[in-house]
């Protein structure tokens, strides 16, 4: 049986046959996307399983083109329970299903852990041992931040510049942008991790998205995971 597992979010589309290692990524935001994701899937799925966070018409693409080659289409929803995961949200519609399928790709792993997303939004949440999820944070990533920041000004470019956490105070505008978002995050982050470890002394830091490398370098511990965590909820969500 031929399962392909969908992560469609804000930017791009991953997916993988059967194997949710096996990560392909399209970016939706051009006019020959239809055609290079036609050219990329099989063409007849038995299963295909989604996670649907990004645009409503980039959904609706996607589904029409499944519609004419997958015997079953499944769409992941976040649910208060499943497996070992225990949400914390009292309305699970509130929980973002990216960040739901996150927690229930490592929660087999059975350790205190605070999971850091790092795409369009930067996502943070505790699980405990348990499985017991304590609740979470949002904030901009430091890409949106940045994005944000050049659609009121142009002057201030949306990317670029280099910062060290031995010197952050920048002397020009370019590495200040990138000290100030970045930094934002980072002392995010570390703050997260103080305050999860002072409730659980071994708790783990384990980041993931496509912003997650470049914050990896200011920071004094953390695991990146590989690439593709949605898509290995996924495979959890119907295992």
């Amino acid at each position: 049986m031929t399962t392909v597992f969908f992560d469609l979010g804000n930017t791009r589309l991953k997916f993988a046959v059967d194997d949710p290692s096996q990560v392909q990524a399209l970016a939706h935001g051009s006019d020959d996307f239809v055609v290079r994701l036609r050219a990329a899937l099989p063409a007849k799925i038995d299963r295909a399983v989604l996670a649907l966070v990004g645009p409503m018409d980039v959904r609706a693409l996607l589904l029409e083109e499944l519609a004419a080659r997958a015997k079953l289409i499944v769409i992941a929803r976040t649910v208060p329970t499943l497996g070992r995961l225990r949400i914390a949200y009292d309305n699970p519609a509130h929980l973002g299903v990216d960040r739901f399928l996150s927690m229930l790709s490592i929660v087999d792993d059975a350790v205190p852990t605070l999971l850091v997303g790092v795409g369009t939004a930067l996502t943070i949440d505790l699980i405990d041992g348990s499985g017991q999820h304590l609740g979470g944070r949002i904030a901009p990533s430091p890409t949106l931040m940045r994005e944000s920041l050049h659609a009121k000004s142009s002057a201030l470019p949306i990317d670029g510049g280099e910062w060290s956490l031995a010197s952050p105070f920048a002397d020009d505008t370019v590495p200040a942008l990138a000290s100030g978002c970045e930094g934002a995050a980072v002392a995010l982050i570390e703050a997260s991790l103080a305050a999860a470890r002072a409730q659980f002394p071994d708790v783990r830091l384990r980041l993931h998205g496509g912003g997650a490398g470049a914050l990896m370098a200011f920071l004094a511990e953390g695991e990146m995971l590989p690439e593709g965590t949605v898509l290995r909820g996924l495979a959890q969500f119907v295992a």
